[in-house]
């Protein structure tokens, strides 16, 4: 008797060239597609003037959903970020005499992006603070401004300042300098801290904070906007080191700190920050009082077009390269040494067993410093989400296989068919058809799980959805929105995958 059956799921030497040539041809087309997305070699922290006009153009990290600082809006039929900090990157770029280039991720990851090489600068309202100041370097201050509250409106008679907060739920941005304020001077408060102003927004006309901590220009904004809101002074006190913003650099750019504030020095000469935030105000005038919140939003539907067209790419290329990969795992995982089957079981246990977003984080910001590439936001998530998936669809065909009864294989062989062809025609199949539901779900969950992508700044969804909240003021019918959408697309994708497995079911009655 044979002992590599076919239907065992035991896979010879024969057939390891077979393998390897297909994982050799799925890895040159995941290099074909990185080189089509725009792979570059990364000048890694260029810290000289000189290295920046020889790239000719300097790349800007932002997190823009911070009104009037930086935020997204519609400019001339197109999405902009916006604000005083970009127009002050934009003067910035100008007197290099180099192209601004803005990436757009989350508030917290602006000093990782300066230290693994993602971005030459930062403009975000970051305040150097010392401790910030051991992992960049700081120009001088650019705007000063002080630590306002905002509360619901029906609040703030119950509050003065921090003192009458000191035991109640505050929300702050994550990594920022409120954070710092809150813990060191309200001991006793209970934070609540999330990435995202707009979430903080939110959560406090849900009544789970009872108030956020933030800059004063941004609280008299969010404030003159929605009329459930308003703003009190904090009376906390900043230290030397936490008074005004100032643009980031990585470490050991004094060339950069000296032409930034020599920017600095002529827009204060010029007063031009004060053009810069009415420039900003025109953006963010309130709308309309009797104007419905849904319509309000509903002008904004090329947003969530946007972000379901890369929704649907990340998913679709992902679902591609997933399954190819899912498939050379499997297979792998069923050849005939112990050892090959201990490495693919370590990858794919070591990929299941880690969360996808620190993939994402590692592939993006970890990946490009080790390599020494400049990864795209975009195909740093085709990459992780890709892998990420392709380790559970390696486990269910693994399980479709070995769910194939040994004997299919014994008769296959029987009547004359060599094990490749009684893997494509006997095994397969049957499979496929055992596995089409498990494979559907991993589908469908797929479409839900690349909403992770935007924390790196890709446009999908979720990022246009929290453009939208910034951008309108309004924080529950933007999500409503991009709820219905999910559930549109995966209970249409629900469907068809049923359909197909009918017709499965019937063919084979």
């Amino acid at each position: 008797m044979n002992n590599n059956k076919i239907g065992t799921g035991v896979i010879t030497m024969k057939h390891k060239k077979n393998i390897f040539t297909g994982i050799i041809i799925s890895f040159i087309a995941m290099i074909s597609l990185a080189i089509g997305l725009g792979i570059q070699v990364n000048q890694v922290n260029a810290s000289t003037v000189a290295e920046i006009k020889a790239k000719g153009e300097i790349v800007m990290g932002t997190s823009p959903d911070y009104p009037p600082y930086e935020f997204i809006a519609t400019v001339d039929g197109k999405q902009k970020a916006i604000g005083m900090d970009i127009s002050i990157g934009e003067r910035f770029a100008k007197d290099l005499g180099v192209k601004l280039v803005i990436k757009q991720m989350d508030f917290d990851s602006l000093l990782v992006g300066l230290e693994t090489g993602k971005i030459d600068f930062s403009i975000s309202g970051l305040t150097p603070t010392n401790e910030r100041k051991k992992s960049a370097d700081f120009s001088k201050v650019y705007y000063q401004a002080d630590q306002y509250f905002v509360v619901n409106k029906n609040d703030k008679k119950l509050y003065k300042n921090f003192h009458s907060l000191a035991e109640k739920k505050i929300g702050v941005q994550t990594g920022s300098l409120q954070l710092k304020l809150a813990k060191e001077q309200m001991p006793q408060a209970k934070l609540t801290q999330m990435t995202k102003i707009t979430d903080l927004i939110l959560a406090l006309k849900s009544h789970k904070t009872d108030a956020l901590l933030m800059e004063s220009t941004v609280a008299i904004a969010y404030a003159a906007h929605d009329d459930n809101l308003a703003y009190i002074k904090s009376g906390l006190v900043q230290g030397s080191d936490m008074e005004g913003t100032a643009i980031a650099f990585p470490k050991n750019s004094p060339e950069l700190v000296a032409a930034a504030n020599k920017t600095i020095d002529q827009i204060h000469e010029k007063d031009s920050i004060t053009k810069y935030l009415a420039d900003a105000g025109d953006y963010l005038k309130p709308a309309a009082k009797k104007e419905n919140s849904w319509l309000i939003v509903a002008k904004y539907w090329k947003y969530f077009a946007n972000g379901l067209g890369y929704t649907i790419l990340v998913t679709v290329v992902s679902a591609i390269f997933g399954v190819v990969l899912g498939i050379l795992f499997a297979l792998l995982r069923l050849v005939n040494s112990k050892f090959v089957n201990n490495i693919v079981k370590a990858i794919v246990e070591f990929i299941r067993g880690t969360p996808l977003m620190i993939q994402l984080m590692f592939v993006y910001f970890g990946l490009s410093k080790m390599l020494n590439v400049d990864i795209s936001p975009l195909l740093a998530g085709f990459i992780a989400v890709s892998i990420n998936s392709a380790a559970y669809v390696s486990e269910i065909i693994r399980g479709g296989i070995n769910s194939v009864d040994a004997g299919q294989g014994e008769a296959a062989r029987s009547l004359g068919l060599s094990k490749k062809e009684a893997m494509q025609s006997i095994i397969l199949p049957q499979a496929i058809k055992n596995i089409w539901p498990a494979l559907g779900n991993e589908f469908i969950s797929l479409i839900k799980e690349t909403s992770i992508v935007s924390i790196i700044g890709v446009s999908d969804l979720i990022f246009q959805l929290r453009a939208v909240q910034a951008a309108t003021y309004q924080g529950i019918i933007p999500i409503v929105i991009a709820m219905l959408i999910y559930f549109i697309i995966t209970y249409g994708l629900s469907k068809l995958l049923n359909f197909y497995e009918r017709r499965m079911n019937h063919g084979n009655n």
